[in-house]
């Protein structure tokens, strides 16, 4: 057996998923469409005339796919191992596999290579794809061999960080934050060191060597060049990749070994264990704690007036709200939170004194955005997936409660524990405003915009975890729309930046890429409950999307036309999700079928 039962079985049973297929298939298709549409954008918008031409476009188009390819298994790695482990949890079979005689090892690896299974799959597939551009020019096998070995360095590290995170924390929704957080904290530390805060040098060593030899971003951007030049600071290591893949491989073997020490110390939790302290059938509970158990339930009724609390007339938001439904370490999510958007705010106060707030800011605006929305998001799906598992939605179900109690009860409760992620964001919005270099009209514009896509993100949270009764899938399925939209932006943007020219040229070769991610939104939003509204929503929200990036792009730029794109497509498809999501509730939750 590979490394105990839990990773055989998975290996046994993944070539029978037919999504294990169509995800490959998928990914090396979509990478395949963007080098189509990188091609088209060229050809239409400059003369390509000779081998030099090619091999300058196949070096563009590799530092494009490498650090994507990058963003995209990182972030599934990690997301994919915590809700895994957190999926265990929920439905207390790790309780189950803690009492065979698997070993701490096989537990903790076997689940850490199961979850990356499906990564991995796609890098494999990916790499036929990348030896199509050293066909190019301009791209060596060297650089492919670099840029792999760091992904998938990165892979193991961010996955076993992710398996960690979970067998610690009790809340699905912990796990979660907490991987996303620190994971941007580990980005964002890397890019600060590389700007140079610290100086030229630190520990004898040039800062851009530190920062590539542990943060996977610049050991990206390192491996991606055409020569990796020896540091002799660096001694028998030579190279900053080298030092990185040391790195990864270290960290990755203490975060295991710490996680298959403790494994059983953090798990059943200490709520396990009382609960199974206070089961009079359990094998555990003795005639002690019986009577402890009795003369506690006498207390608590003789006191029953200190104990009462008055329950809203909507309990859902009443438990969201007034309950530590997610556990009493949410405070660690909000504080991590809170020192991303010190750090954030530090780098705008210095870009501001630096004089270049006006260039760099947005970068950073739209980084701590961004996040805060994958925070939004992973709160709504796991509000319902943690329901789910632990088999309380049913009894919700089962209530006089209507569908519109339950969804915006869950939305209110979404909202009000992600205040300081949506409040947060835009507060910091009013600093460049207060600077100049913001007007007061683009100022709404961001503000309206980003109200719109919180509505959003949330909005998909609790469709998602309706429509998939699988935690695991509801939850990828949730983080990994949102992540590709963003990505999606991201290397539209890098694309028409990189192969500058008309942007009405551009138009006609970002088709076939627009169609694609129509279809892909087709895919995981209208599949299981079909309708014609959300149809529409799917292909439109591509070609507004493209819209809105092209308004900004444009000299002069035009953020009215933007933010209107972005409030009509997303608004619809916020639309298109929520009304049968009240209005056909037992279809949406799959509970009936429209035949039905």
């Amino acid at each position: 057996m590979l490394i105990g039962p839990v990773f055989t079985r998975e290996l046994a049973i993944a070539p029978r998923r037919i999504k294990l297929y169509v995800a490959r298939s998928a990914y090396a298709l979509a990478l395949l469409v963007l080098m189509c549409t990188a091609w088209l954008v060229l050809t239409g918008t400059q003369l390509v005339q000779d081998v030099g031409d090619l091999a300058r476009f196949g070096t563009i188009l590799f530092q494009i796919l490498a650090p994507l390819q990058l963003a995209l298994a990182i972030f599934f790695a990690a997301l994919l191992a915590a809700s895994e482990v957190a999926h265990e949890k929920d439905r207390r079979t790790l309780v189950l596999l803690l009492l065979t005689n698997l070993s701490n090892s096989e537990l903790v690896l076997g689940k850490l290579l199961a979850s990356l299974l499906s990564v991995l799959v796609m890098l494999a597939a990916a790499l036929p794809v990348f030896f199509l551009t050293a066909l190019l020019g301009g791209v060596s096998y060297g650089q492919i061999a670099r840029a792999m070995a760091v992904t998938l360095a990165a892979v193991l590290a961010c996955g076993s960080f992710g398996s960690l995170l979970a067998l610690w924390r009790e809340k699905t929704f912990q796990s979660l934050a907490l991987t996303v957080l620190v994971l941007v904290a580990w980005l964002a530390l890397g890019e600060i060191v590389a700007a140079g805060v610290l100086g030229e040098r630190f520990g004898g060593l040039p800062c851009r060597a530190l920062a590539a030899g542990f943060s996977p971003w610049q050991a990206i951007q390192e491996a991606a060049r055409p020569y990796v030049y020896d540091q002799p600071a660096l001694g028998p290591l030579g190279t900053p990749v080298n030092l990185f893949l040391v790195t990864a491989v270290a960290v990755s073997l203490l975060l295991n070994g710490l996680a298959v020490a403790m494994v059983r110390v953090w798990n059943p939790s200490r709520n396990d264990e009382f609960r199974m302290m206070n089961d009079e059938s359990s094998p555990r509970a003795t005639d002690g704690d019986i009577e402890r158990k009795a003369r506690d339930s006498s207390f608590i009724i003789l006191n029953s007036s200190l104990q009462t609390r008055q329950v809203w007339d909507n309990p859902v938001i009443w438990r969201e709200m007034r309950t530590w439904a997610y556990g009493r370490k949410m405070l660690v999510v909000r504080l991590a939170y809170l020192v991303l958007f010190g750090l954030a705010a530090g780098s705008l106060y210095l870009l501001f004194s630096g004089g270049q707030l006006a260039t760099q800011g947005p970068l950073v605006l739209a980084s701590l955005m961004l996040l805060s929305l994958v925070l939004v998001n992973a709160q709504a799906v796991t509000s319902l997936t943690s329901e789910r598992d632990a088999r309380a939605l049913d009894l919700l179900l089962v209530t006089d409660l209507t569908p519109k109690e339950i969804v915006f009860g869950k939305l209110g409760g979404v909202f009000y524990n992600t205040k300081e992620m949506v409040l947060l964001p835009m507060l910091l919005c009013v600093g460049p405003w207060l600077a100049g270099t913001l007007s007061l009209e683009h100022l709404l514009y961001v503000l309206g915009g980003l109200a719109v896509m919180y509505a959003f993100v949330a909005t998909l949270g609790l469709h998602a975890g309706m429509t998939y009764a699988n935690s695991g899938a509801a939850v990828a399925t949730s983080l990994g729309t949102v992540f590709f939209l963003l990505v999606g932006v991201a290397v539209c943007m890098r694309i028409m930046m990189a192969f500058s020219g008309s942007f009405g040229a551009q138009l006609l070769p970002f088709v076939a890429f627009m169609v694609f991610g129509g279809v892909g939104l087709y895919a995981v939003l209208g599949v299981r409950n079909p309708s014609t509204a959300i149809g529409v929503a799917s292909f439109l929200c591509p070609f507004a999307t493209f819209y809105a990036i092209t308004s900004y792009l444009m000299d002069p730029p035009a953020p009215l036309a933007a933010l209107l794109a972005t409030a009509a497509a997303y608004g619809f498809t916020t639309a298109a999700m929520l009304v049968p999501a009240i209005c056909e509730f037992d279809v949406a939750t799959g509970r009936t079928t429209i035949d039905e």
